[in-house]
């Protein structure tokens, strides 16, 4: 049986809660140590750290963004600014965020509303809400039109993937900002200014794809546009595959919100493992900022503990590299963005990912086409019909 100090151990071994005078003369980093100590606040600290550890061990950042961020400026307040310092690294979006970003790109202000000021004269007023965010409904036309005439262009008819796709239009996007003087880029332009991929996992659920499904009707002879869903899944695991084998070896997730990007980021690791039967161990590093509970299943996914039983995050990850912090990414996030950045050291060369997805396709191909004898005896049960035998299919 232990004794009484070898139980004693481990406790003694625990941070010590160190509060100090707040002066008002504190570097965000030291405010953080030291006023952030316990519940909510602790959880804050510790994502702080972790954030920390992702840029110090050279992880590859692969973020998720879910929510209507754009319209509420967290993409100029945070994101951009980690990509251009190199931190950010991957990004997968829900597409009304790429969507909204675009209004303020051809002069369209988003304005603070009262949310409880009545939703039926706002629609009379055609103002469109968002919460406490409200724009004109010209604002949604003005941009369909956008999006409908970059789309119709030459390079946009073929079948890609949605960080091919986003590239098109951060290209064409950035050429438009030059040329009008825009002070301020779109998140799609940024990330193709510095080869950050953007997948959308739900691309159909959002305004930009909704006026691929117009010009597919209006121009069914020329249009060829479509998004090759089966590919993007794949390229996501590729991405992923290749950043441990050929990039940094770490891999961390930040996931802000929680939502369609959240899982579509992190299925890419059972993808690999389970389904491809390429080894890989899941996300060294997991950070997660939403406001859901988990023990109603309201949660997106599940918290590291639980994805690590999907194979989605490490063993590391799960024992000392994870945390849930229970709280709005509006409230939070900024605060932990400008503790970052505060440091000069928190500053990294861009990995630029986007530039290595084909080379990423053809290094996970290789892996797969290794174990295809195995992953054959994966696609049928005894007495079900396959692809293999024909004659199965007639009996």
């Amino acid at each position: 049986m232990a004794t009484k100090s070898q139980l004693r151990r481990p406790f003694q071994k625990a941070r010590t809660v160190d509060p100090r005078p707040i002066t008002g003369r504190e570097s965000a980093h030291d405010l953080l140590q030291h006023a952030f100590g316990a519940y909510v606040g602790r959880q804050e600290r510790t994502a702080y750290d972790l954030m920390r550890r992702s840029i110090e061990e050279d992880c590859s950042i692969f973020l998720t963004l879910s929510g209507a961020m754009t319209p509420a400026g967290l993409h100029q307040s945070c994101l951009i600014p980690l990509i251009e310092r190199g931190i950010v690294s991957c990004l997968t979006t829900t597409g009304a965020n790429l969507y909204h970003d675009a209004h303020r790109i051809i002069g369209h202000a988003i304005r603070e509303v009262n949310p409880n000021a009545g939703d039926l004269q706002l629609r009379l007023a055609r103002v469109i809400r968002i919460y406490d965010l409200g724009f004109w409904e010209e604002a949604l036309l003005d941009t369909d039109k956008l999006f409908s005439a970059l789309m119709q262009g030459h390079d946009y008819q073929r079948r890609m993937t949605t960080p091919e796709f986003h590239a098109l239009l951060g290209r064409d996007i950035a050429r438009m900002e030059k040329a009008l003087g825009v002070k301020q880029p779109s998140l799609l332009s940024v990330c193709h200014r510095y080869s950050v991929p953007i997948f959308v996992g739900a691309v159909q659920d959002g305004s930009i794809f909704l006026n691929a499904v117009k010009l597919k009707r209006l121009f069914p002879e020329t249009f060829k546009f479509e998004i090759d869903i089966n590919d993007d899944v794949y390229a996501m695991a590729a991405m992923q595959h290749w950043a441990r084998h050929n990039g940094s070896k770490r891999l961390a997730i930040w996931i802000l919100g929680g939502g369609v990007p959240k899982n579509y980021t992190l299925q890419g690791e059972p993808l690999l493992d389970q389904i491809l039967f390429v080894p890989t161990t899941g996300f060294d590093i997991d950070v997660q900022f939403c406001v859901d509970p988990v023990d109603n299943g309201a949660l997106s996914s599940c918290p590291a503990g639980e994805g690590h039983t999907w194979g989605k995050v490490s063993v590391e990850a799960v024992e000392a590299g994870s945390v849930y912090v229970h709280t709005d990414v509006t409230a939070v996030f900024p605060w932990l963005t400008h503790a970052l950045l505060a440091d000069p050291k928190m500053k990294r060369t861009p990995k630029r990912l986007h530039d290595h997805l084909l080379s990423a396709r053809v290094f996970l191909d290789q892996a797969v086409a290794r174990n295809r004898r195995e992953l054959l005896k994966t696609t049928s049960f005894p007495g079900a019909p396959t692809a293999h035998d024909p004659e199965s299919v007639v009996r």
